[in-house]
């Protein structure tokens, strides 16, 4: 329960700070020094916690050390721990040392930017920043605040966000020309291999779920999105009297890391007249290398564009860019101007108010993360961090080809990987084989990976982008999956031996 406090409360005394933040970076430096020592992923089962901790909150201070110490024993072991060298499930949240810097500011400050005179340098900043990430990238200028062609940047906490706004954006802009009652007609468009986020934004902004177009994809276009089939939609639409209005691609999807054609993809969309968003949000900071660079070819043709730091350019969670050409569309679908923050800046539209280009009016000051990060590490090992695991990615695939047990399923573009191990005899049922595969290795404690599904086939996800990862975790991983299979198809053989000779099966 604590301890009677016996001094006067003092919440932020500067000199408490100094003593327990540093007691927390130890806390933390050791944990990461130890991470290879913990189960990648969890082992626990649900509902562990409450049977540890109190079920009523203290009513006495205690002491950091013990609330330390309770982190230790009683949440590590419910953690899946993303930053081990040995994760490669869904994509990475990659932090760095600059990161955590960049964020211990950002919350040390504790500033909330809603508006221009409520922080100006927390706006002045993050255009600056958003200017410096869309230069490294090589954006089109229309997209930058320096461009003086009135487009501009923005700092979100996820991609789900982006696209509810840049949804919201155009479905005002489309209902202005059609009255309110023309929501039931428009229709946004995507792959199947597109984020969900896309559907759930359609969703969130009203957007009927029978109006949502999940266009199928194939091996034959390495599963990204075709301009043939997104025009034969539309038309199919626009038949039955129906209007498209969004049209999202990707670049690096979050299943196979399917790159969509961005140029001819753009000349349909405005063909058609819809907004056309591109969704990065993984595979967009690879941007930064030139021998990358050809996937965004088309970029120039799209309203918005989007991907998030927090996944591959080393800047802990949460940030996510949003560029648009033009802000006064999120302006209009998103500003509230009531009296309480009226300021003379504000009424002469002489600086960008942050508030209206996203859903909430609070934010964070994540452009100081982002700006202490890109300054520490600098453009040239930004780049080397993605050519890293890259590489990394590219040796794996190797090892996946030269065991003939195997098979690489989609061909590689980025730093994932996506495998199957081959059924060995004919009628096997080469998913359950794989998803058998898939936790042996993930129940060892040693690695964690995930699954897609695609064409109907399940295969196994090997994504690296975890800060410490290094070409010793990628090769011990891959014998421990071989092991893993050894184990299964041995299995399998005796299976089979024994159903062919009328025993039981094992």
């Amino acid at each position: 329960m604590g301890s009677l406090p016996i001094e006067t409360f003092q919440p932020l005394d500067p000199d408490v700070l100094v003593k327990e933040s540093r007691a927390v970076v130890d806390f933390i430096a050791n944990y990461y020094r130890d991470i290879e020592r913990y189960p990648v992923r969890s082992q626990i089962e649900p509902g562990y916690l409450s049977k540890r901790l109190s079920d009523q909150a203290p009513i006495f201070p205690q002491p950091i050390q013990t609330i330390l110490d309770d982190i230790h024993d009683d949440i590590f072991p419910g953690l899946t721990h993303w930053q081990s060298p040995n994760f490669y499930a869904y994509f990475q949240a990659n932090a760095s040392t600059a990161g955590f810097l960049g964020e211990m500011l950002c919350s040390g400050l504790n500033v909330v930017g809603f508006n221009w005179i409520a922080s100006p340098a927390a706006t002045e900043l993050e255009s600056i920043v958003m200017d410096w990430m869309g230069k490294m990238l090589k954006l089109p200028s229309s997209f930058l605040f320096s461009g003086g062609q009135g487009g501009g940047g923005v700092l979100h906490g996820s991609t789900c966000e982006a696209v509810v706004c840049t949804l919201a954006a155009a479905r005002d802009s489309a209902l202005s020309k059609m009255g309110g009652d023309g929501i039931t007609k428009l229709v946004v468009y995507a792959s199947d291999q597109t984020h969900s986020t896309v559907q759930k934004a359609s969703k969130l902004i009203g957007i009927p779920p029978s109006n949502f177009r999940a266009i199928p994809t194939s091996a034959a276009s390495d599963y990204a999105l075709t301009p043939d089939s997104v025009r034969s939609s539309m038309e199919a639409d626009i038949a039955k009297g129906l209007v498209p209005l969004y049209l999202c691609a990707t670049i690096g999807t979050t299943a196979v890391g399917a790159v969509d054609p961005l140029l001819e993809l753009g000349k349909v969309a405005n063909e058609y007249g819809v907004w056309y968003h591109i969704d990065a949000a993984y595979a967009g900071s690879s941007g930064i290398c030139p021998e990358f660079r050809h996937y965004f070819d088309g970029v120039e043709l799209a309203d918005s564009f989007s991907l998030n730091p927090h996944k591959w350019f080393l800047t802990n969670m949460d940030c996510c860019c949003l560029w648009v050409k033009s802000p006064s569309s999120l302006v209009d679908a998103l500003c509230s101007n009531p009296e309480y923050l009226r300021n003379k800046a504000s009424d002469a539209k002489t600086v960008v108010d942050y508030k209206d280009w996203q859903i909430a009016l609070s934010r964070r000051f994540r452009a100081m993360k982002l700006w202490v990060v890109i300054r520490r590490y600098g453009m040239a090992n930004l780049m080397e961090h993605i050519r890293s695991d890259v590489a990394m990615a590219e040796h794996f695939e190797r090892l996946v080809a030269m065991d003939r047990r195997f098979e690489v399923v989609v061909p590689r573009k980025f730093a994932l990987v996506c495998f199957r191990l081959k059924p060995r005899f004919q009628g096997d049922d080469a998913s359950e084989l794989n998803r058998r595969l898939l936790e042996a290795v993930n129940s060892s404690g040693q690695a964690f990976m995930t699954h897609a599904v695609v064409a109907g086939m399940f295969v196994v996800r090997f994504a690296i982008g975890a800060t410490l990862t290094e070409m010793r975790h990628v090769e011990a991983t891959w014998k421990l999956i071989q092991a893993k299979a050894d184990g299964l198809l041995l299995n399998g053989s005796c299976d089979k031996i024994s159903s062919s000779n009328g025993l039981f099966s094992l």
